[in-house]
């Protein structure tokens, strides 16, 4: 309940490049995650990937973007090259199948064309209109991404259940198995890349996309295993084999799904949550916390706060409390881009 007959404090500051103050690019705060380790929490990695890495992350707000944006970048480059070895190799073999597929796999790396728009959107500065600034575009993209990856299960699926029903001999095996090795290589260091930079700047949709890689690289995999099994006299192993990728595929979809959605219902690791309200409680001055809400905007974190202090404090002394205690709460979260802190009088006891 808030005590409007008393006097109350609230500071809020934007912590993007243009602030008054830097607090660096790593806080070193931790938040108590165990990482597993062996091969179950290596393939767990792989379907779904920790969101984010507090101990290796990009803080700065601009610095992030740009970050972000030159992953996109390089990425694109990377799975430029990947196609067009792939194209070599259909020149080489003429074989249709393969052509097919390295259209394939150029056409889904487009799909990070609309992640490097929102990134670039998200350095705007915010307007009268915008007043949270255009974070939210990178949030849209990752929505995008999902559907690119639905798309690539949906055809995968269908493909193989197609060749499962109506076995369609495969040609030129040895090409085949080259250009399945190489989609699958190319597209699993961009889906490791991608998903690197994104957990340093916290931005779910860039995990996203390097899943959507990842799938990909499935896809070639599926195309390289195929054409084994094909070599050793078993017809069926491509299609099966078309089967099972699909169901990897829709594992790292429910990943992805999963993360994109939650940013845009607005939810927040508990963890960071717990952190904050930790480090506003110890702020000298503060009686109790009411309440603590985060919300990701894009790749950055906003906070809003509401604390308890002395009845008796002065103006300006919870002015000075509340400012103290939004200063504590930007090094004790990382990726924290703006706080509002409200101080209010603490109801007497009875």
């Amino acid at each position: 309940m808030m005590h409007k007959a008393r006097p109350a404090a609230a500071v809020g500051h934007d912590h993007g490049e243009h602030a008054g103050h830097d607090h660096g690019l790593d806080h070193g705060h931790g938040h108590g995650h165990d990482h597993p380790k062996g091969l179950r929490a290596a393939i767990k990695e792989i379907f779904a990937p920790h969101s984010h890495d507090a101990s290796d992350s990009i803080d700065g707000a601009l610095e992030s973007s740009a970050a972000g944006i030159r992953a996109v970048k390089i990425s694109l480059l990377a799975l430029a090259a990947t196609s067009i070895a792939q194209l070599v190799i259909v020149v080489i073999s003429g074989s249709v199948a393969l052509l097919a597929d390295t259209i394939h796999n150029f056409s889904d790396a487009l799909t990070a064309i609309p992640l490097w728009i929102a990134f670039a959107l998200g350095t705007k500065a915010a307007t009268r209109r915008y007043t949270y600034g255009y974070g939210r575009a990178e949030d849209l993209a990752g929505l995008f991404v999902v559907a690119m990856i639905t798309l690539s299960a949906i055809i995968a699926g269908i493909e193989s259940v197609r060749r499962l029903i109506n076995p369609v001999p495969i040609q030129h095996l040895g090409w085949v198995a080259v250009a399945g090795l190489v989609g699958f290589i190319g597209n699993e260091l961009v889906a490791v890349y991608r998903i690197r930079v994104g957990r340093q700047i916290g931005s779910a949709a860039l995990i996203a996309d390097g899943l959507h890689a990842r799938t990909d690289g499935f896809t070639s995999l599926a195309v390289l295993l195929g054409a084994g099994g094909v070599a050793l006299g078993f017809p069926l192993a491509d299609p099966i084999i078309g089967v099972l990728i699909t169901v990897a595929i829709l594992a790292v979809l429910r990943t992805a799904a999963r993360d994109v959605f939650r940013r845009l219902l607005d939810a927040i690791d508990p963890a960071l949550v717990a952190a904050a309200e930790t480090t506003l409680a110890a702020e000298p001055g503060v009686t109790a916390v009411r309440s603590v809400k985060m919300r990701w905007i894009g790749h950055r974190i906003h906070a809003d706060a509401e604390l308890d202090i002395d009845p008796s404090t002065s103006l300006t002394n919870a002015h000075q409390i509340a400012h103290d205690a939004e200063h504590a709460l930007t090094h004790a979260i990382p990726k924290l881009s703006s706080a509002l802190v409200h101080a209010y009088p603490a109801s007497p006891t009875t």
